[in-house]
């Protein structure tokens, strides 16, 4: 029978048993043929599109660490973006604050992106500084990190939060000596709350349709939401006609330690495949787990931290033992964000005797992010079949800040050590942890392969990879981390045809130069979603 659609060009398949070819055929949103033109232009028919391209087309790329369900929201018109990506001068972040507050009013003025390491000049965010730019209003600035938040004395009255109000488990509100609210909150339970009311619920699903254009225009086909939170399925599932791209949910793990979805459930398109926890918090707020201390320096102090700091952990071992011992034997795979190299052996830990006590052939057990991980832990992981999704573009955006500023040459040189990772057979995924930074997989591959730095200076040479294991690590091995490697990740017959043309094939290019390609199309199960 013809196929649907014939694309004619490079093809970079991400098989190893094909790795170039130059054309494919799709039928009924699958791939039925890869090989030669001679080959595919058999399938062509005369309602086959055929298509012929002068870059490449390759699988569509996979963000194994998103969060688009919230970057919705946080890149919505309700709030606004004053991340450094979008405002690097701290005078023109302050002026944005002060804009939103005046325009708002009673109903509050939310903001994302607050960053004193990359901003330089910000203010202290003191509980005195806000509630002078907003007295008689709620005023939220979110930090780039996602992990801390300000907030004024309106926002504790609306949400009734007090000196007596108590620490969310595995979070915190900072108090003063006196005991008192002091303005800030961290993690994921006092963070979150903050957000709680910010929009109109019959304004999410324009949100949330935008964000999946922005996904789109950038090749993402497939992205994990690791901060699913069951109150969205409801919508999610109402809007699943106008999804184009794949998701796979994380769901925080809660109080009750409970989900009342089952690991079997959802499709190909939709599919909740894990549970969420968090050792530590943020480099960039000085709470991660580490053996060894954060620098003394201007930056340190800039974001708090203590003289001979080694940050700390959110949970005890006890506490993350009984979240894992909870989730892991009903079937639930876990994904655990940690930078430190400390809470790393906690974490480790804690996996191992969930192994043991409930042995499982394919778990896919994670470790997110990884800043601090060493090499010993990378191949105690490996061998525990614990896979890494790793945050390489913090490279790009903090590279020189990480050596100079916060961790000095012998543990910032090695930040993110894709290289040794990929040296013991894991396999990896790179993320952009958006909205973070923003959705930016040929960047991801770039740097990966480069390591270079704002300054221009290559950070732990011996972390590069190859493109080509970057590449995999966008595409196929992120899926795997995702369950999905069987139908996605690659094109190969009977894979749906989830694919990105781009204006030149990645693996011909000066390395430094592929973050500048062009995504020139974005299909989904054979469908155009993003392109001319």
């Amino acid at each position: 029978m013809p196929a649907d659609l014939v694309i004619r060009g490079t093809v970079l398949t991400v098989d190893k048993n094909q790795p170039t070819a130059e054309a494919l055929a799709v039928s009924d949103g699958r791939i039925v043929a890869v090989g030669s033109r001679n080959e595919i232009d058999g399938w062509i028919g005369p309602n086959t599109e055929a298509r012929d391209i002068d870059g490449c087309v390759m699988p569509g790329f996979v963000e194994a660490h998103g969060h688009p369900l919230m970057e919705a929201i946080v890149l919505s018109e309700r709030m606004v973006d004053i991340r450094p990506v979008t405002l690097p001068i701290a005078d023109d972040v302050v002026a944005a604050i002060r804009a939103e507050v005046a325009k708002r009013g009673g109903e509050g003025a939310y903001l994302n992106g607050w960053d004193p390491l990359l901003q330089a000049g910000l203010p202290e965010p003191t509980l005195t500084w806000l509630d002078d730019v907003a007295s008689d209003s709620p005023l939220v600035i979110v930090h780039n990190s996602g992990h801390k938040a300000y907030f004024n004395s309106a926002t504790a009255q609306r949400f009734g939060l007090t000196r007596d109000t108590p620490d969310p488990k595995g979070a915190r509100y900072g108090r003063d000596v006196n005991g008192d609210l002091d303005g800030t909150a961290e993690e994921t339970g006092a963070v979150f709350s903050l957000l709680a009311g910010v929009i109109d619920p019959a304004d999410y699903p324009a949100m949330l349709r935008s964000e999946l254009r922005r996904l789109n225009s950038v090749g993402l086909t497939t992205c994990s939401e690791m901060a699913f939170d069951p109150v969205f399925r409801p919508v999610v599932e109402q809007l699943r006609a106008d999804l184009t791209v794949r998701l796979r949910l994380y769901e925080i793990s809660n109080a009750q330690m409970a989900t009342d979805a089952t690991p079997a459930n959802g499709d190909d398109l939709l599919r909740q495949v894990g549970i969420k926890i968090w050792v530590d918090g943020s480099p960039w707020i000085g709470n991660i787990d580490l053996s060894f201390p954060y620098l003394d320096t201007d930056a340190t102090r800039t974001i708090g931290v203590a003289p001979g700091s080694c940050g700390h952990a959110n949970y005890t071992r006890e506490q993350l033992t009984e979240i894992v011992h909870a989730y892991f034997p009903n079937g639930w795979p876990m994904a655990c964000h940690v930078q430190g190299d400390a809470g790393i052996d906690t974490i480790l830990d804690v996996y191992e005797e969930a192994l043991r006590r409930w042995p499982r052939d394919d778990h896919r057990l994670r470790l997110e992010h990884v800043g601090a991980i060493r090499d010993d832990q990378l191949q105690r992981a490996h061998d525990l079949g614990v896979t890494c999704s790793i945050f390489v573009d913090q490279i790009h955006y903090w590279g020189d800040i990480i050596v100079d500023g916060l961790f000095g040459v012998e543990h910032g040189s090695r930040w993110m050590p894709c290289g040794s990772a990929v040296a013991t057979g894991m396999r990896i995924s790179l993320h952009n942890d958006p909205p973070v930074t923003p959705e930016e997989p040929l960047r991801n591959i770039s740097v990966a392969a480069t390591r270079t730095a704002p300054s221009g200076r290559v950070v732990g040479p011996e972390q590069r990879i190859s493109v080509e294991a970057a590449i995999r690590a966008q595409t196929l091995d992120a899926a795997y981390q995702l369950f999905a490697d069987d139908v996605i990740g690659s094109l190969e017959v009977g894979k749906y045809a989830d694919m990105v043309t781009v204006s030149a094939d990645p693996r011909t290019v000066p390395p430094e130069q592929i973050a500048d390609l062009d995504i020139t199309a974005t299909f989904l199960a054979g469908r155009q979603v993003f392109g001319g």
